[in-house]
């Protein structure tokens, strides 16, 4: 294999690996008479990883635009709901002074949120993994509802108390700051569906080769459009009282909510094992047949995998499809395995919340799955790359209202809030450069690799990332401790702060990307993983992050912050050259199964 990615030693299929175009030895084009299918839409036709099954009902052949406004519609309900994480940034002077608390408990708010988000995460994974999507991303937006109207009603309540005691909080006070404590972590719950299951939901309706840019606009949604809430909350809070942002999540996300109902069907799908391509490549490559790779489909030749399903759909007697609307699940019927004469949902049956279990396996084993995948280096790396980026961030969310809303600056909640203007252009930076890299780079490598993908391509997004978050933070570290002195504008560190939420885009990008095209199988659990230390790791910066930064200043905090993020890229090197191999080894060592959980 060329580009430093090793083989591995034996001869065994390794997921992930598949034929990108039609012949290796004419990669730029696909012949008309072969038995995959392929993407026309371009000059090069693009043969479909995973390829559809001829069911009229699989995601994979809805109609592109169906597709993608099921994305942009599930992405606006995402925005509303991340939105809540940052949304008492420009307001934390505001909520101090409003429940006479300290900074580092108001700060403790967004922990709090965080905590509920990766927590709720391990429950709604499993329910995902059996009866599909659809169901938790309508409970999440209920949730968010309703716990937004919960949070703006926690801060109404009677101010008055004796003057002699107003550095102390009242019993009202105490009271509702409680409320608002654990309204902060249902909203996280409300979140945790659109953070776990969202880009797990690119992987149900698009092929390796459309991914790219769909991941960098769900990954915007979700970690970049939170950056513009702070600008908005600023104003909503100086003319209308803060309440009024909580309540104005709650009333857009209900306008949402018909939306998702209606134009959101479910995007799991179960699907015959031997569409799944990306698996059974090496395979095709071993064959001694020159058009083998064009009958990839049809193959006489079953894996272990293909025989199981299709054994499993004998087990379950092909059970008849469920017509009309279908409000509760069937605990033990499995949603039937779909052919050419399946016939198409009408759109009365797409609204429906179920439509029969995708897995026969239990809820505590699917609950329990993502924590083994720890021992697996690539889910490490996942985790690194795009937790720990995501965690400085919010701790430089944290800390910037402060420097300016204190002195020299003594700017009001609304100005303070215009200054997060630069990490929302930080964030679309991210996702115009990740959207641009990509699938370009991806399918540029494949070609001069004589047409076979490897996911390790997608590593190649680290490199912007490198520069973008390495200069994000050394330079916001430096000129932020100047800042007070007056040596350098406000505008600098707040540039820096775009690069460095950039490079935060980037990263998420490139790590989804990876888990989905490497481990398919294992995304929805992988992405359980990097959700819950993510949360927990930020959720521990939101406490100590006042602490660290007066005790050891900002120059020293963010050389020790940049460092280790330098460090973390450099991970990447390893995966790239190891990644197919470690790819190879967990395919023969399945640590699910190891552990009895599969």
């Amino acid at each position: 294999m060329g580009f430093g990615i090793l083989e591995p030693r034996g001869h065994e299929p390794v997921p992930g690996t598949t034929k990108y175009f039609d012949d290796p030895n004419r990669p730029q084009e696909a012949a008309g008479e072969v038995h995959l299918k392929c993407d026309t839409s371009g000059g090069v036709p693009i043969i479909l990883v995973p390829q559809p099954s001829d069911d009229p009902n699989d995601p994979l052949n809805w109609p592109l635009w169906k597709r993608d406004l099921i994305t942009f519609i599930l992405c606006l309900a995402a925005i509303l709901a991340t939105a809540l994480g940052a949304i008492l940034a420009s307001n934390t002077l505001v909520l101090s002074a409003w429940y006479t608390a300290k900074l580092q408990n108001v700060a403790g708010l967004t922990g709090y949120y965080l905590l509920g988000a990766g927590c709720a995460a391990i429950f709604f994974v499993p329910s995902g993994r059996i009866w599909g999507k659809r169901h938790l991303f309508l409970l999440g937006i209920l949730i968010v509802i309703l716990s937004s109207v919960w949070g703006g009603a926690a801060g109404n309540f009677n101010h008055s108390k004796d003057p002699e005691l107003s550095y102390l909080q009242s019993e009202p006070q105490k009271n509702h700051y409680r409320s608002l404590i654990a309204a902060r972590v249902f909203q996280g719950v409300g979140t945790a569906p659109f953070e776990s299951l969202l880009n797990a939901a690119v992987g149900d309706m698009y092929c390796v080769h459309q991914r790219g840019i769909r991941m960098a606009f769900t990954n915007l949604a979700v970690f970049g459009g939170a950056f513009f809430t702070p600008v908005v909350v600023g104003k909503i809070t100086h003319t209308i009282g803060w309440q009024w942002s909580f309540y104005l999540v709650a009333i857009f996300s209900a306008a949402v909510f018909p939306a998702v109902f209606l134009f959101c069907p479910e995007t799991a799908y179960r699907r015959d094992a031997k569409y799944n391509t990306d698996g059974i490549m090496n395979q095709e490559k071993e064959a001694p047949s020159p058009d083998v790779n064009c009958t990839a489909t049809t193959t006489t030749t079953k894996t272990t995998k293909e025989a199981e399903a299709e054994s499993e759909a004998a087990a379950d007697g092909v059970p008849a499809r469920r017509t009309g609307f279908v409000l509760f699940p069937q605990t033990s019927a499995m949603q039937p395995i779909g052919d050419a004469n399946t016939p198409r949902k009408t759109f009365f049956e797409s609204m429906s919340l179920f439509d029969g279990r995708k897995t026969h396996e239990r809820y505590w084993v699917l609950f329990l799955r993502p924590f083994p995948l720890i021992l697996n280096p690539a889910f490490i790396w996942s985790c690194l790359i795009q937790g720990t980026m995501i965690g400085w961030t919010i701790f430089i969310g944290v800390i910037v209202a402060v420097i300016f809303i204190g002195p020299p600056f003594f700017w009001g909640e609304e100005k303070t809030g215009f200054t997060y203007v630069a990490p929302f252009l930080g964030a679309v930076l991210g996702f115009i450069i990740s959207g641009l890299l990509a699938d370009p780079t991806a399918r540029m490598l494949t070609r001069r690799n004589n047409g076979i993908y490897e996911p390790e391509f997608r590593l190649v997004l680290v490199l912007p990332m490198l520069v973008t978050a390495g200069i994000g933070l050394y330079g916001f570290g430096i000129t932020s401790d100047r800042l007070l002195s007056g040596a350098y504008s406000y505008l600098v560190p707040l540039t820096f702060f775009a690069l460095e939420v950039g490079g935060m885009v980037i990263g998420t990008v490139a790590s989804s990307l990876y888990i989905v095209d490497a481990y398919r199988d294992l995304t929805v659990e992988g992405f359980t993983l990097m959700i819950i230390f993510k949360n927990v790791f930020s959720c521990v910066l939101t406490f100590y992050a006042y602490d660290w930064v007066i005790g050891g200043g900002f120059q020293k905090v963010f050389m020790i912050v940049a460092s280790l993020q330098m460090g973390i890229c450099v991970l990447t090197i390893p995966l790239w050259i190891f990644g197919k191999r470690i790819r190879a080894f967990y395919a023969r060592n399945d640590l699910l199964a190891l552990t009895g959980l599969r």
